[in-house]
């Protein structure tokens, strides 16, 4: 696509093309993959002059795409981070190694001793780790709302918060990993302004929209300053990568990608690559998805042995989050939770009678997966912190693929019956 304005295009487009002009790989119709470790100068005073267009942010070389070591960045990237960039709606991009990789990163360049951090629970386990074990260690200090749509909770919350430290970050996962807990956005961008105005300085309000992505939710409409994205999962869409994303306005993405070249945990050429080839088909693997999970979270409502289910479609009329989905989201996704009468032992007799649904974690594969949260995603929390999450011993998440429906409803009708 050699048209520079994404403004132009829906978010569906922009994923089949932007970022990248065939002309500049010898009319290749698909971007190459840069198999290279470090670049060549074409001159000693070019070196010179690209290090301090990198470095500095000045001299003859700015704003030309000037590659030096991979780990700085390479043409992979630059597509990678311009299209996703495009994707959300933000101003720049900037691409890692991993999903948790990307979320370390925003800890790390933005909480210092003494800072404090506010998250909803549910949350991802490894990210509720890495807010309330490992950061702590460097002096930081977490608060838990529990009702991301619940005003006066996570005002409450967010005071907890300025009391332990200054507070930079507010951290919203919606839907929440594993339960499709559900945030509302605009309330967490009211809060940071209030806490902007109380403390002196307003905390970054970052956005995980791994769950419906950037065409079932659109966090740019909401004011937020970051949102992240585990490409591992529905961008990726194969089970056969881990790369994370972040977009955001230029100043902030800056920041992470000076850090990331002292870190050192960029996503490479290959992974890149891969990255752009499935970024091509994730909004029609989403619908098909998203479509097969209707159909299977129906199937669970209905079951006598399911407790309940936490899919977004069945959000009660009138509910506080029932308003913020109409608002916020475009459609309910393919992973939700449903909870069966009884708890472990009930749990595992399901799980292995199942034939098609395969047990892993992860999520927004090809294939459906499921596994059970309590043992698995969120095994290092204390069991009050998965209550308090809505996680029981029943639990179990599913990430609904792209087979057949009927089979895949026939083959939780005849796991259940060992329940």
């Amino acid at each position: 696509m050699t048209d520079k304005d994404p403004a132009r295009f829906h978010p569906e487009t922009l994923a089949v093309a932007f970022g990248y002009d065939p002309a500049s790989a010898l009319g290749s119709v698909k971007a190459p993959i840069y198999m290279t470790s470090t670049f060549v100068y074409p001159s000693a005073q070019y070196a010179k002059d690209v290090h301090e267009a990198y470095f500095d942010g000045t001299g003859p070389l700015v704003g030309e795409s000037n590659h030096i070591y991979s780990r700085l960045g390479h043409p992979g990237l630059d597509i990678l981070e311009a299209r996703l960039a495009a994707i959300d709606g933000m101003e720049a991009g900037a691409a890692f190694s991993s999903g948790m990789a990307a979320h370390s990163s925003i800890a790390l360049a933005w909480l210092t001793p003494g800072d404090s951090v506010l998250h909803g629970r549910p949350i991802y386990g490894g990210v509720d780790m890495l807010y309330n074990a490992i950061m702590p260690q460097f002096g930081t200090h977490a608060s838990v709302y529990q009702d991301g749509t619940d005003e006066d909770g996570v005002r409450a919350a967010a005071r907890a918060a300025m009391a332990q430290g200054p507070l930079k970050l507010i951290i919203a996962e919606t839907p929440a990993n594993p339960t499709a807990a559900i945030v509302d956005l605009a309330l967490m961008v009211r809060i940071a302004d209030e806490v902007g105005e109380l403390q002196g300085h307003r905390p970054l309000v970052v956005v995980d929209n791994t769950l419906l992505g950037p065409f079932a939710q659109r966090p740019v409409d909401f004011g937020v300053d970051l949102i992240l994205t585990s490409l591992t999962k529905y961008c990726g869409g194969h089970s056969d990568l881990l790369a994370g994303g972040i977009t955001g306005r230029k100043e902030l993405i800056d920041r992470l990608l000076m850090l990331r070249t002292t870190w050192g945990n960029h996503l490479d050429p290959y992974t890149s690559w891969l990255v752009l080839r499935s970024l091509e088909s994730v909004h029609v693997r989403t619908e098909r998805a998203m479509a097969n999970a209707r159909g299977v979270a129906e199937f669970l409502q209905s079951h006598p042995k399911v407790a309940g289910v936490t899919y977004l479609g069945f959000l009660p009329e009138g509910s506080r989050a029932r308003a913020v989905y109409d608002r916020q989201c475009r459609a309910a996704g393919s992973t939700f939770s449903f909870h069966l009468h009884g708890g472990e032992a009930e749990a595992f007799r399901m799980l292995d009678r199942l034939r098609l649904f395969k047990l892993a974690v992860s999520l927004g594969g090809s294939e459906t997966l499921i596994c059970h949260s309590a043992s698995t995603t969120h095994y290092a929390l204390s069991p009050q912190q998965r209550m308090e999450g809505g996680i029981t011993d029943g639990t179990m998440r599913l990430s609904v693929g792209l087979e057949h429906v009927d089979d895949l409803i026939a083959d939780l009708a005849q796991a259940l019956e060992a329940v």
